[in-house]
């Protein structure tokens, strides 16, 4: 009487099967990171040539190189072993990455970073070496042609009796926005929202030859910093 086969044991004999087994050679992990190595330097180059927050941080850069080749190693062992991708899934789901990151445009980089790894591991060289050049030029092009109009906070410190002058010479101003005013032993701090091209600082003069004005500070306001 012949053995009954049932479902587990087709499974099982599909999974061992050698065409769910794909060996690596040496030759083609060191192209696999060769590679990604390129175009991780050309995301390095980017990101220093468009950033544009307060700090550059050339650690984060040079990691964006590193998640890069890393991603890349793991994506060559999953898809060389069915089997092995099935525990390296559950294996990633338990980690949790608790760095904070302040600026939207670093976790763009990093996604950037991440999908060329994947991309790469994966043997489609053509998709991250056109999506980075295109990433690339994007990004130059839309960091080349900044916004006419930038915000700009103009904090003014007064005495109060110059409230009129300081309001009258405001009015001329257009689009201008009170955020807050503070009054204390006859003094009124002032924090107004401008908009205007960059370079225009000719307004600071004005209000600081105001008489009974203390100071008079600009400064141009970036997302959640202040440069």
């Amino acid at each position: 009487m012949e053995n009954a086969v049932g479902f587990q044991d087709i499974l099982k004999n599909s999974f061992l099967s050698s065409d769910y087994v794909t060996p690596l050679t040496s030759a083609s992990i060191i192209l696999n990171l060769l590679i990604t190595f390129l175009i991780g330097l050309f995301i390095f180059y980017i990101y220093r040539k468009t950033f544009q927050g307060v700090l550059y941080t050339r650690s984060y850069n040079v990691s964006l190189v590193m998640v890069a080749l890393i991603t890349t190693l793991v994506i060559m062992t999953i898809s060389s072993n069915i089997i092995l991708s099935l525990g390296m899934v559950g294996a990633l789901s338990i980690v949790r990455f608790r760095t904070a990151i302040k600026d939207s445009m670093d976790i763009v980089f990093m996604f950037w970073a991440i999908s060329v790894g994947i991309a790469n591991g994966a043997g489609f060289f053509q998709v991250s070496v056109v999506g980075s050049l295109f990433i690339g030029v994007i990004l130059i092009v839309m960091t080349k042609f900044k916004i006419v109009n930038l915000p700009y906070l103009f904090i003014l410190k007064f005495d109060e009796g110059s409230q009129n002058e300081v309001d009258n010479l405001l009015n001329k101003i257009k689009g201008h926005n009170i955020k807050s005013k503070s009054v204390y032993s006859n003094t009124v701090e002032l924090t107004v929202e401008l908009r205007m091209t960059n370079g225009e600082t000719k307004i600071v003069n004005d209000f600081a030859k105001l008489k009974g004005m203390s100071s008079s500070v600009l400064v141009k306001y970036d997302g959640d910093y202040v440069s």
